[in-house]
């Protein structure tokens, strides 16, 4: 089955993974920004690194029939420096025109302190003046209900933000409902430790019929992946659930909201 993983960060990937995904099925991938494994000291950091978000791995991913798309932002690990925040931000309408960026992201809470909110809200202008859907990153563990409580509220209290351009990602069993019942399309992370399995993630898919609802592997720098979102078709067919429902969930979807982006250039196989 065709599928699109909507958020992996193959700039920690090594090559040979584009090559397996592929031959898995994977037929697009989407790429936000995030950490580099360590906290970057100037805005022109950053600048080098949306160069390769936006130029070198589009090039790699081609080499094995990959569409490569990707979000920019400053993260929410590093959006505890307010200061250089600003200076990013300032930076990212230089890139936003360029083939395959979807939008801002993946911005939201990592500590949800007080900067990374005053960043988020900075993002979230910055968004709402050049028309861009928004990706969100919801933080981990014991500090994900609360922060995820933030940033719906964050949302919710501005009238000019359409929920129907917002994912909002990383849910587990405590966030989703809230997540959906607001508006908004919800991403499952498939982790091998943390986050969700894909045994929780077909519940979750059961109980929601799969609406506005993707599937992820985020797989990055840390214990992760990338093969996950076919770990959770197998586990779905293993299970005796509709081939469309799986689909919808690891492909249609993914479409479906990407589209809400001016520069998601899409070609199916």
């Amino acid at each position: 089955m065709d599928f699109i993983d909507p958020h992996i960060h193959m700039v920690s990937r090594v090559t040979d993974d584009y090559e397996t995904l592929a031959r898995m099925g994977c037929v697009a991938v989407s790429e936000p920004a995030f950490w580099a494994g360590f906290d970057r000291g100037t805005a022109d950091g950053f600048r080098d690194y949306f160069e390769q978000l936006t130029a070198v791995e589009p090039k790699r991913a081609a080499q094995f029939g990959i569409q490569h798309y990707c979000w920019l932002c400053i993260n929410a690990k590093e959006a505890e420096n307010v200061s250089l925040s600003r200076e990013v931000i300032s930076m990212i309408p230089e890139f936003l025109d360029r083939p395959g960026v979807l939008g801002i992201g993946e911005i939201g809470l990592n500590k949800n302190t007080k900067n990374e909110a005053t960043v988020f809200l900075e993002h979230m202008e910055l968004a709402i003046k050049y028309d861009q859907p928004i990706l969100i990153h919801t933080p981990h563990l014991e500090d994900k209900y609360q922060g995820t409580r933030m940033i719906l509220d964050m949302l919710c209290d501005d009238s000019r933000i359409n929920p129907d351009r917002v994912l909002v990602d990383h849910v587990e069993e405590h966030t989703v409902s809230e997540v959906l019942d607001r508006g908004f399309w919800a991403g499952m992370t498939l982790y091998p430790v943390t986050k969700c399995t894909p045994d929780r993630a077909a519940d979750m898919i059961e109980r929601h019929a799969g609406e506005r609802l993707l599937a992820n592997s985020a797989g990055d720098w840390g214990i992760s992946k990338p093969t996950a979102v076919p770990d959770l078709i197998f586990t779905m067919r293993r299970r005796g659930m509709d081939e469309a429902l799986i689909r919808k969930v690891v492909h249609d979807n993914p479409v479906e909201f990407f589209s809400k982006s001016k520069q998601f250039h899409y070609t199916p196989r």
